[in-house]
C-alpha cells in the first residue's frame, strides 16, 4: 500500500514539466502513425501535435462522424502541414473486424513508424460484452489491442530495417489503475484466456490496464532483435471521454485530481518519439508528463521472466490472446 500511496502522489500531484513537447519533436515528412481512439481526448491532442510536424496520421475507431469532424479541425487552413490525416475503421470489440480495418491500411501505406494503442474503455456498465461474448473491457482494452498489434508487426519490422534505430515503436495505454489491479496483475482461467469472473468492473479496468503494461514489456521481448522499441504508459489523470460511463459524484471526484487532455499527449509524445527511450530502455514503462518510471511489487514480478525470479506473466498472457485470437488470425 505505501508503495502505491507514493506512485499516486508521484505521478498526480509531484508531477514537473514534461521535458519533451513539440517544440522537440523532429519533423515527421513521410513518418506514418497510427493512434486508436486519435479522434478525441488524449489522441486527438496527440495528433494535433504530430500533424504540426507533418506527419501522416490514421486516426483509428468506429465512429466515421467523430473522426471527421476531428480532420475537419484539424487540417484547417489556420494549420500549416505537409502532413495527412485519415480515419481507419477499427472496433476493438468485434475481433472478427480487425484483420479487414489492417487489410485496408495495408492497401494505402507501405510503411508504419509508430503505433499508439491509445484507446480503451473504463467501467461500463456491469455485464457488457464484446461481439464475441468477452467482457467489453477485455476485449477492447487487451484482446482487440494484441490483435491490432500482431497483425501490424510485419509492417512495422520491415520498416525498422531502414529506420533510425529505436523509431519504430509500438506504446500501450496503460493507467495508474495498473498499480490496483489484482496480485500479479492478472489473473489466468487455466484453459486459454483471463479471467475476470466474480471483479468489480473497477477490478477488471484496472486488470487491463495491467495487461496493457505486460504487453508492452512482452513486445519488446520478442521484437526488440526485429528493430522495435515497446513501452507502456500511464497518461496521467486527464479530462477525456475515457469516463463516460462513470456516475457524476464520480467524474465530480475525478475532476478534482484532473489536468487537460494535452498534458496526457506529452505522456505519449515522450514515449512514442523522445530519443530519450533507446533500445537499451526498451519495455520501459512512462509516468507523467514524459519520464521513465517504475511499477510495485507485485507488477515487478508479473513482468520478470520465470528465470529472474518473477511469475512469467507477460510471456503467459501473450500466449493467452494467441489461444483466444487464434480464429481470427
Amino acid at each position: 500500500m505505501g508503495q502505491t500511496l507514493s506512485a499516486f502522489w508521484d505521478q498526480t500531484f509531484l508531477i514537473p514539466e514534461p521535458g519533451f513537447r513539440e517544440r522537440d519533436l523532429c519533423d515527421q515528412t513521410g513518418k506514418v502513425h497510427i493512434i486508436t481512439g486519435g479522434y478525441a481526448g488524449i489522441g486527438l491532442e496527440l495528433a494535433k501535435l504530430l500533424y504540426q510536424r507533418n506527419a501522416t496520421l490514421y486516426l483509428a475507431g468506429r465512429s466515421p462522424s467523430k473522426a471527421a469532424s476531428a480532420i475537419a479541425s484539424l487540417t484547417s487552413p489556420s494549420t500549416a502541414s505537409k502532413g495527412r490525416v485519415e480515419f481507419l475503421h477499427l472496433d476493438l470489440a468485434d475481433l472478427s473486424s480487425i484483420k479487414s480495418s489492417v487489410d485496408k491500411f495495408f492497401m494505402k501505406e507501405k510503411r508504419l513508424d509508430v503505433l499508439v494503442n491509445n484507446a480503451g474503455i473504463m467501467v461500463p456498465p456491469a455485464g457488457m460484452k464484446s461481439k464475441q461474448g468477452w467482457d467489453l473491457q477485455l476485449a477492447t482494452n487487451v484482446y482487440g489491442p494484441w490483435l491490432f498489434t500482431y497483425f501490424l508487426l510485419p509492417i512495422l519490422i520491415r520498416t525498422a530495417r531502414n529506420a533510425e534505430t529505436g523509431t519504430v515503436r509500438v506504446v500501450w495505454a496503460a493507467s495508474f489503475g495498473a498499480e490496483l489491479a489484482p496480485r500479479g496483475g492478472v489473473v489466468f482461467d487455466g484453459k486459454e484466456g483471463i479471467s475476470v469472473e466474480g471483479m468489480k468492473v473497477e477490478e477488471v479496468y484496472c486488470s487491463t490496464k495491467a495487461a496493457n503494461i505486460l504487453l508492452g514489456v512482452e513486445t519488446a521481448r520478442r521484437y526488440s532483435d526485429r528493430g522495435i522499441v515497446s513501452n507502456s504508459f500511464n497518461p496521467g489523470n486527464l479530462a477525456s471521454e475515457l469516463d463516460r460511463y462513470s456516475s457524476w459524484w464520480q467524474v465530480l471526484l475525478m475532476n478534482m485530481l484532473r489536468y487537460p487532455a494535452r498534458m496526457g499527449a506529452y505522456t505519449e509524445l515522450f514515449a512514442g518519439w523522445s530519443s530519450e527511450i533507446t533500445p537499451e530502455k526498451n519495455g520501459c514503462y512512462i509516468i507523467p508528463w514524459g519520464r521513465i518510471g517504475g511499477y510495485n511489487t507485485s507488477l515487478q514480478k508479473a513482468v520478470n521472466r520465470a528465470e529472474d525470479g518473477g511469475e512469467g506473466r507477460a510471456e503467459k498472457l501473450w500466449e493467452a490472446c494467441e489461444k483466444v485470437c487464434k480464429e481470427f488470425i
